[in-house]
């Protein structure tokens, strides 16, 4: 997401298609975008760098917002079935592939049955233009309605340290069923990388401005986290982002989590999570010191946290 939308300024266009490059050289076989994300220029320069690799990888992208003829974002969701598959044919055209190996909805839209939802992704699976149906920051009520009409191999939610709802809502479900979690900001859209203080500023298009746990109250508040990751990462020769992803990795065998970047430093950095080995006895630490801090701030306005769950 990082490379198109959301967070300011954005580097260049060309330096990202060598770095998502660099990524599958370095093994990772994964990558999440979304319509949305520019919006379209993310499935662009995806589909340009995943091209002479395809038949290597896994491509996961979304859909459910409105999207203007103009390619600006509109007001409201769109889950209809007949938008479902206009978005599904543009995102592959974008891809440069014929198929996309998950697709998620994007935020489950009231307006519409998730049973309609799922009926209209089994269609496209049956089509040869899908291959598995995902659910981002769904309820798990949905998540079963869903699950009953075409299996849903993926659940996109956030999940880190400093937000962990997902294990009492949705962690049973996601189990009973099978279905595998993908935690989207497991860094805290950068909070846990220790690189943030109460004087961090953004700029002014980066949506981390409209976020209560990034106003300069809460970034201080919440530094007792960074704190704790910064102790354990001294201890392991490795960096807060490390711990924070090799604590993640810990949880669930089902779980794999998605850590964006636009810098190649960063995705080494990311990657070396991996050696990174918490004992039972580090795990037991980082629960006991985790749940004696209380974190400031709530992870999205009103209008955006209306919008999960669901």
């Amino acid at each position: 997401m990082g490379m198109s939308h959301g967070y300011g300024i954005f580097p260049d266009r060309n330096e990202m298609i060598a770095l998502a490059r660099a990524a599958f050289e370095r093994g990772v076989t994964l990558f999440d975008t979304a319509e949305i994300y520019g919006p379209f220029t993310n499935e662009e320069i995806l589909g340009e760098a995943l091209r002479p690799i395809r038949s290597k990888v896994v491509i996961a992208t979304k859909f459910g917002f409105n999207i203007d003829a103009d390619g600006k974002p509109a007001p409201g969701l769109n889950s209809r079935p007949a938008h479902i598959r206009e978005v599904v044919e543009a995102s592959l055209k974008r891809l440069q592939t014929d198929v996309i190996d998950l697709l998620y909805q994007h935020r489950v839209d009231p307006d519409v049955p998730i049973e309609d939802v799922a009926g209209a992704v089994k269609e496209l699976i049956a089509a040869g233009k899908v291959k598995h149906f995902g659910l981002s920051e769904a309820g798990a009520a949905t998540i079963r309605r869903a699950h009953a009409v075409q299996p849903v191999a993926a659940v996109q939610s956030e999940y880190s340290l400093w937000f962990r709802e997902v294990e009492t809502e949705l962690f049973p479900t996601l189990e009973e069923l099978g279905i595998g979690l993908v935690p989207y900001s497991p860094l805290g859209r950068g909070f846990l990388t220790g690189k943030m203080d109460a004087n961090t500023t953004f700029e002014s298009t980066d949506f981390r401005n409209n976020l209560p746990r990034f106003k300069p109250e809460a970034l201080a508040a919440n530094q007792a986290l960074v704190d704790l990751l910064r102790r354990i990462a001294e201890r392991k020769t490795a960096t807060p982002a490390q711990v924070a992803l090799a604590w993640l990795l810990a949880q669930q065998p089902w779980i794999v989590p998605i850590p964006g970047t636009t810098k190649r430093h960063r995705l080494e950095e990311n990657l070396g999570a991996l050696e990174v080995e918490l004992s039972p006895v580090d795990l037991r630490e980082i629960e006991t010191a985790a749940s004696s801090i209380s974190l400031t701030g709530d992870r999205y306005p009103e209008h955006l946290a209306r919008m999960t769950g669901r």
